[in-house]
This record gives structure tokens, C-alpha cells and sequence, in this order.
């Protein structure tokens, strides 16, 4: 052990006469702990949060969409062969989507009409989306009395009264045009599956059906409103929506995930930042504390920097003596810190006692995610300040004179 590691451990230990600088060195512990906690809890949730909203969009949306502005897609069978020989791509399905309200026999509400490749149907539906009651493959059935059968969302069921078999009706704006003006075109379907995807915003408005049915809705013909693809890592899917468009030419558009919903993701990044930087003055204010610590602890010490001076210790060993003592503080409440987050965050991931409302928020319980470069900056920062509190008080206890610090001490 180093002479300034042996002195900063034995001024750790407070004598009867200086409880009080001892009970100021747990406080200035304690804040840098809670700092450090609540920074390792809130950007756990943050990360959580944006992980399981990346989720839960893209187990509704496609990783990349193809579509052609102002047009349906007629030829789309070839299309989605040609897309999904792309390097990167998983598949390439064809997609309808309209806006339909739907009746059902305890309400009536809006939604959005989906039809899905037939394959698609027959695998068990999108893959991320829970099935809570009856089956996909049954969509390409027609039910009782040959109505055709839906997917739809659990808070969509509960909201119209419908159950798995139930009747529900479909009406489109997008009717016939008559001598007497549009008409919507209605329509009687069974209720075939429901599911659940786990956003509120999707449970309660979507509808799915084999794309003939929804073409024979819509009177579509043999056309669809574009491919919806999945890439192998959703990160490049802005590159492989690039390779698409400029192999397709300007007559399609293909938009990824991450271009479609930019302005969330942006948000919950800013907002991320601002937390860090907002908790980060808990460790600040924490910091103050070890500075103010370390200074009255230079003066009550000035007669033993006058002796340690004496007996031929240099200003700089002076210096690293009362700098361990503030990073040797700092590094007790970020690991302490550091130890309560994990916990904490640990018991809400495996516990969820945290419930949020569904009807305000997209998700029902917070999510937890910690990443170990978040946990590596906490912790850095945490360190860094507390560092950066000592060298005002390491640097005026070595600039003491040992004559006037014995003859006034």
C-alpha cells in the first residue's frame, strides 16, 4: 500500500473530535448513491421503453413498405418475388389497408381494415402478435352462412362486444359511386381469431382478412396496396429500402420503419438525453458535498499536512492523499449506487408491479433494459465529478506552509 492510499484510508476513519466531518462524508455517499441509482433506474426504463415500443410497432408494421403513390399495385405477385431475391430480405408479402368503421352488437368504432397474404394466414399470422382466441388459418374459411371471417384486436372485441364467432359489419367510405352520391359499401363478417399485440392504439382499431376478401370488399379487383417486407436486421432496413427504391425506379416508394416513425424514435432519444442530464445534477449536488467535505477536512488536518510536509512529503503527494479521499467517496456511492439500481430495475423486470394505464400510454407495465455502455457512462460520470470535486481542496491543502500551518494550527 502507497503512503497517500495508507493517509487517505486512516483519514477516512474519524476520530471521537470529527464525527461531524464523518456523518458529512456518509451524506456526501448517500447523494452520489441516489444519483446513481435513479440515473441506472431511469435510463433502464428509458432503454426499456424504446426496445419494447421498436417491438411492438414492428410486430404490427413491416420492416420496410413498397408502395406506388396515387396507384394500386396490380402485378404484385412478381413484385414481391423480385423483392424478396434482394440480399437482406426475410420475405416480401402483398398488403392491403383501408379505414373502415366497425359495428359490432354493443358499439360501434373505427379501425383499420388489413388484408394479408393467404401464407402469411396459414403460419399462424404475424409472428410477434399473441393469438388470444380462435385461429389465423381460419380467415381463409368463410364461417357460418359463408360470411367471412376477421382477425381483431382483444380491446377492439371488448369494445364492440364481440366474441371469437360473433357477428360484426365493416363499412367503408370508400363506397359506390350512385346518381344519389357515394355510397359506403357494408358488409356482414365474423369474428374468425383475436389477438393481441400489446399497444393499446393497435388492439383497439385493427382488423385483418385474407387479401381476397378484402379485395372483394374494397372491389378492388386483382390489386393490392403494396409489399410489406421484413429484412433480416432491422438496422438495415434504410439501406435495403434505398437498394429497393433505386432498383424499382421513382414510379414505387419504399419507406423503412425507422424513416416512417422518426419523429417517436427522435423524441424518446432527446428525451433520454434530457434525463441523463437532468439526474446528473443529483451527482452534481452530490459532488458539492465531497468538495465541502474535503475542504473541512484540510482544515482540520493542517497541522498534520505541517507535519507530513515536514518529514519531506512532496505538494503532490499532499495532493493525491486528499484526492483518493473524495474519489475513494465517490466510488463508494457509485457502486452502492450501482447496486440498488440493478436490483431495483432486476425486481420491476422480473415483478412488473409497476401497471400504467393502456387507454394513455402504448404499453401496460414499465419495461426495463439496461444496456452495459449506459451502465459504463453512468458509472464514468458518477467517477469523473467526483474527481473533478477534489482538486480545488487537494490543490489549496498543498499549497499550505508548514510553519505558518504549525505556528497557527
Amino acid at each position: 500500500m502507497s503512503f497517500e492510499r495508507f493517509v487517505a484510508l486512516r483519514y477516512l476513519k474519524a476520530k471521537r473530535k470529527q464525527k461531524f466531518i464523518s456523518l458529512i462524508s456518509f451524506i456526501s455517499i448517500a447523494g452520489v448513491t441516489v444519483g446513481v441509482m435513479a440515473l441506472i433506474i431511469v435510463i433502464g426504463v428509458m432503454t426499456g421503453f424504446d426496445q419494447d415500443l421498436k417491438k411492438k410497432i414492428l410486430s404490427v408494421n413491416a420492416h420496410v413498405l413498397l408502395t406506388q403513390p396515387g396507384a394500386s399495385i396490380a402485378d404484385y405477385r412478381q413484385l414481391a418475388d423480385k423483392v424478396a431475391a434482394f440480399p437482406g430480405v426475410e420475405s416480401a408479402h402483398p398488403f392491403i389497408t383501408t379505414q373502415v368503421m366497425i359495428s359490432g352488437p354493443g358499439n360501434i368504432s373505427g379501425g383499420v381494415f388489413r388484408g394479408v397474404d393467404s401464407g402469411l394466414l396459414a403460419s399462424g399470422g404475424s409472428q410477434p402478435l399473441q393469438l388470444r382466441d380462435g385461429s389465423f388459418a381460419a380467415l381463409d374459411q368463410p364461417g357460418a352462412a359463408d360470411v367471412p371471417q376477421v382477425a381483431i384486436g382483444n380491446e377492439l372485441a371488448r369494445n364492440i362486444g364481440v366474441m371469437v364467432g360473433g357477428p360484426l359489419k365493416l363499412i367503408s367510405p370508400l363506397g359506390t359511386l350512385t346518381p344519389m352520391g357515394r355510397m359506403p359499401r357494408v358488409k356482414r363478417f365474423a369474428a374468425g381469431a383475436i389477438f393481441h399485440s400489446g399497444m393499446y392504439e393497435y388492439d383497439t382499431t385493427l382488423v385483418y382478412a385474407s387479401i381476397p376478401t378484402v379485395q372483394e370488399f374494397l372491389g378492388l379487383g386483382d390489386k393490392v396496396t403494396g409489399i410489406e417486407i421484413r429484412v433480416k436486421d432491422i438496422y438495415a432496413a434504410h439501406r435495403i429500402a434505398q437498394a429497393i427504391q433505386e432498383k424499382l425506379g421513382p414510379a414505387f416508394q419504399a419507406r423503412d420503419w425507422m424513416r416512417t416513425n422518426r419523429s417517436l424514435f427522435s423524441a424518446l432519444k432527446l428525451e433520454k438525453i434530457a434525463m441523463f442530464i437532468i439526474l446528473t445534477l443529483i451527482v452534481l449536488v452530490a459532488a458539492f458535498n465531497i468538495g465541502s467535505t474535503l475542504i473541512m477536512l484540510v482544515m482540520e488536518k493542517t497541522r498534520d499536512i505541517a507535519i507530513l510536509k515536514s518529514m519531506g512529503a512532496t505538494r503532490q503527494s499532499i495532493m493525491r492523499i486528499f484526492m483518493l479521499e473524495g474519489v475513494i467517496i465517490g466510488a463508494i456511492g457509485t457502486a452502492l449506487g450501482l447496486g440498488l439500481g440493478l436490483l431495483l430495475t432486476g425486481l420491476l423486470k422480473r415483478y412488473e408491479f409497476i401497471k400504467l394505464p393502456t387507454d394513455v400510454y402504448y404499453i401496460s407495465t414499465l419495461p426495463v433494459k439496461l444496456e452495459g455502455l449506459d451502465v459504463a457512462l453512468i458509472s464514468g460520470a458518477a467517477l469523473a465529478i467526483s474527481f473533478l470535486a477534489t482538486l480545488y481542496p487537494a490543490w489549496q491543502a498543498s499549497r499550505l506552509d508548514p510553519v505558518e500551518a504549525i505556528r497557527f494550527g
